[in-house]
């Protein structure tokens, strides 16, 4: 077991670690989290659960192998660069040091100052290392947060861009009601699919819950009733080069398909719900009647809806187990409510 630490987004005060953990568990990669500070992630776990993340997580931005951790003082963070444990790091190879500032944490520190000295102190003690500033073999990562400084190789950065280059409006088909990118992979990796399961979204619409599964690797399909909606989907599908196991113009109340691994989904609500001819409530409460039917023991649903819907109880009247629960404010009166079950 390797001790790691990861950098979290902040955009959210639960959903990133859950979404870590969410992913370790579908990978069945043991773990133990030794602590959680602001947007900062420490457990341990086996180092190659690294690509696990760096591959599926839309919440991480940096994942590192941790060296030390101290109190945020300077003469406790240079003592702690150990000859002895960093020549096991960089070794006649060319390094950069990197320090992120969390919330204003420590501002009696430097950062760039600090950045200097800690390089300083790794040239001194590993003599066969270089510094390169513009295109290093290896970045040291530092995290100042909660009174606390966490020093460590980093492994694995994370980009926000391909994200916001699938967020709705750059998609062929656009619907105002579609939902964000990274939500929608948070949605998937809550919902703890494999590579190669198969990920049902019910209320599919635009496809970005099924373009964030086929992603991740998982065979998808998607049921909607309304075919201009199905569409659509498959305009993107094909525009993200995901080709899907199948879209079915088809009622979720009465779901067309025996067996599915797991389930993420975003039901539709307010006017669109309306269209359906009937309410959101009526609509989620039919389809988890149903759901129990094409899911194995232990299989996970994760599901969105307006925080006054009070989801969480109506899964367990159908039978199932209600996990966690995320709330995302959206607009005015509108809060949704990221809820997993797993079927009992």
């Amino acid at each position: 077991m390797a001790n790691l630490f990861f950098l979290l987004s902040g955009e959210h005060p639960t959903l990133p670690v859950a979404e870590v953990q969410a992913i370790l568990k579908a990978e069945s990669i043991s773990y133990r989290i030794t602590e959680k500070l602001t947007q900062v992630l420490r457990l341990e776990a086996e180092s190659n659960c690294i690509e696990s993340i760096f591959l599926r997580s839309a919440l991480t931005r940096v994942c590192c192998q941790e060296i030390f951790n101290c109190e945020p003082k300077k003469s406790e963070i240079l003592n702690n660069i150990n000859s002895d444990v960093m020549k096991h790091f960089v070794n006649n190879e060319s390094f950069v040091v990197r320090v992120r500032r969390i919330e204003g944490a420590s501002p009696e520190l430097e950062r760039v100052e600090l950045e200097g000295e800690i390089g300083g102190q790794i040239l001194e003690r590993v003599n066969t290392s270089r510094v390169n500033l513009s295109n290093p073999q290896k970045t040291f990562f530092g995290i100042l947060t909660d009174n606390r400084f966490i020093f460590g190789l980093r492994i694995a950065e994370i980009k926000p861009k391909p994200f916001s280059e699938r967020r709705p409006r750059q998609r062929p088909f656009f619907h105002p009601t579609a939902m964000q990118a990274k939500l929608a992979r948070v949605m998937v990796n809550l919902a703890q699919p494999k590579k190669g399961d198969l990920l049902l979204d019910p209320f599919c619409g635009t496809g970005g819950i099924l373009a964030e599964a086929g992603l991740v690797g998982c065979r998808i399909v998607g049921f909607d009733a309304k075919p201009h909606m199905l569409r659509g989907g498959l305009k993107n599908l094909k525009y993200f080069k995901i080709k899907p196991e199948g879209l079915v113009i088809a009622d979720a109340r009465y779901p067309p398909i025996t067996k599915v691994n797991c389930i993420a989904t975003d039901p539709p609500y307010g006017r669109s719900a309306s269209t359906l001819g009937t309410c959101t409530r009526l609509i989620i409460e039919d389809f988890l009647d149903r759901a129990s039917d094409i899911l194995v023991k232990g299989a996970k649903i994760c599901m969105a809806s307006p925080e006054t819907i009070k989801i969480g109880e109506t899964a367990e009247v159908a039978g199932f187990r209600h996990l966690e629960s995320h709330f995302v404010y959206v607009h005015g009166s509108l809060t949704r409510e990221i809820v997993v079950f797993e079927k009992l």
